[in-house]
């Protein structure tokens, strides 16, 4: 496999084609280029990522994204090739955190695993990454295309009849964990059967200090706000 640094011109070219939408371009330089679909671009870190992954890169929603990731896939590249350095994410993931649903819908119809691990939230699945960065098509979308849904997801989407499937079977850390995701996503009557199940008001998770009304705060759900508040929820900095 190729690897290309990303000052390199070739790297530079094939980056400006597909951030572009340039699909004369891009399948030039494909046809021109013997095994440049599959190859990595690498930075001065040495981390390196795929062509799918350049597509994908934040903020996404490239110009003829749908057909850039038709046009990568016949010329070989793997719609599921991984990032490598820091994290193992997919361009499915990348996609997802970028709420880019046609590009999402591409690389799926591709063959792209919905439920590839990896994420930067806790080795997850692109639906956790989308929920988690609050990318409400992309996760909607992946919930839709066959995603599984954990009761994470479930609570923070809104989606009440997968919570009461999956509540009896998981621990309590993880209620505590969609009670939060119920208020980062403005889900109040999640958040209500999750809490009278025991839910902790205050649950700070690791990957961010803020408590549940924290997170409902800093997305402008001030009714759930309120909601909390009279239930006696207080913010990281009150506790």
């Amino acid at each position: 496999m190729t690897t290309i640094r990303n000052d390199e011109p070739l790297a530079v070219a094939v980056t400006t084609a597909i951030r572009g939408g340039d699909l004369t371009a891009l399948r030039k330089l494909l046809a021109d280029n013997e095994g440049l679909a599959t190859a990595r671009i690498a930075d001065d870190s040495g981390c390196s990522r795929s062509l799918l992954h350049v597509l994908t890169d934040w903020p996404a929603r490239c110009p003829n994204g749908a057909l850039t990731v038709a046009a990568l896939v016949d010329a070989g590249a793997d719609v599921n090739a991984r990032f490598e350095g820091t994290h193992r994410e997919t361009p499915l993931h990348w996609a997802a955190s970028a709420d880019d649903v046609d590009v999402l819908d591409a690389l799926l119809d591709a063959g792209a695993d919905i439920d590839a691990d990896g994420a930067v939230i806790g080795g997850g699945t692109p639906l956790a990454d989308a929920r988690a960065f609050a990318q409400w098509h992309a996760a909607y979308r992946l919930v839709e295309r066959g995603a599984k849904v954990t009761l994470v997801d479930a609570a923070t989407l809104g989606l009440l009849d997968h919570v009461e499937r999956l509540l009896p079977s998981v621990p309590k850390q993880e209620v505590d964990a969609a009670f939060w995701g119920a208020c980062h996503g403005g889900r109040r009557e999640c958040a209500e059967r999750l809490l009278d199940s025991g839910a902790e008001l205050n649950w700070i998770p690791p990957w961010e200090p803020l408590t549940p009304l924290d997170a409902a705060v800093r997305h402008g759900f001030d009714d759930l706000a309120a909601w909390l508040r009279s239930r006696g929820a207080e913010s990281a900095k009150e506790l």
